[in-house]
């Protein structure tokens, strides 16, 4: 198959990615705030709509438009904006209900598994960092005089999902059995929650001073 790197390459990116996995930012966040707040269920919601935020961004570079956004500085600027008031938005959330929301209370268990999806998925696509990082990224481990290119970071960004899903959904079973002793400590919970807030704030910042 051509569009196969070769073993060294993909045992380089394979590492790569693991390190990428357990580096903390806006995605793992979620994935872990969910799980705290809302259980295991809708930890792995963000976290699959996060992955489906990978297959955009990861076709967004080989069909060349990741590249077209960066040397837009008008585009650049709005997606900054977005995905900086996205994060805010996260924040203010967080603090409005965080612990105190639970799907069973909502009794829209379905919808609610959705919504999670949905905010994985947003705070993927709009975070101008993760565009930047796989227009930078996939690339290295691609010949650009391949012509098969655009088949080869395909399946580079498969393999960057099958390679961070065990980390990730480790973090959410480990957040989900963690949140079952911080549920009898209601003030510790809503310790989290404002913690959580003020890290999409930290976050938000860093986006919006984010350079292409």
């Amino acid at each position: 198959m051509d569009f196969l790197p070769g073993t060294a390459t993909i045992l380089q990116f394979a590492a790569a990615t693991l390190v990428i996995s357990i580096t903390p930012g806006p995605d793992m966040t979620l994935f872990v705030g969910r799980a705290l707040s809302q259980g295991r269920a809708a930890g792995f919601a963000c976290m699959l709509g996060a992955m489906t935020g990978i297959l955009v961004h990861t076709s967004m570079v080989a069909l060349g438009l990741s590249a077209l956004i960066v040397a837009s500085p008008q585009a650049f600027l709005a997606l900054k904006v977005f995905g900086a008031g996205y994060l805010v938005w996260l924040a203010v959330q967080a603090i409005r209900h965080g612990s105190a929301f639970t799907p069973e209370r909502a009794g829209d268990g379905g919808r609610s598994l959705v919504r999670n999806w949905a905010t994985g998925l947003g705070i993927n696509l709009l975070n101008p960092k993760i565009i930047l990082f796989f227009m930078t990224f996939l690339p290295q481990f691609v010949s650009a005089s391949d012509p098969g290119a655009p088949a080869t970071l395909f399946f580079l960004g498969l393999l960057f999902i099958a390679l961070a899903l065990p980390i990730t959904s480790s973090m959410v079973l480990a957040a989900d059995g963690f949140s079952r002793l911080l549920r009898r400590a209601p003030r510790v919970m809503r310790a989290v929650d404002y913690l959580f807030a003020g890290v999409f704030s930290a976050f938000a910042i860093r986006i919006l001073t984010a350079r292409s």
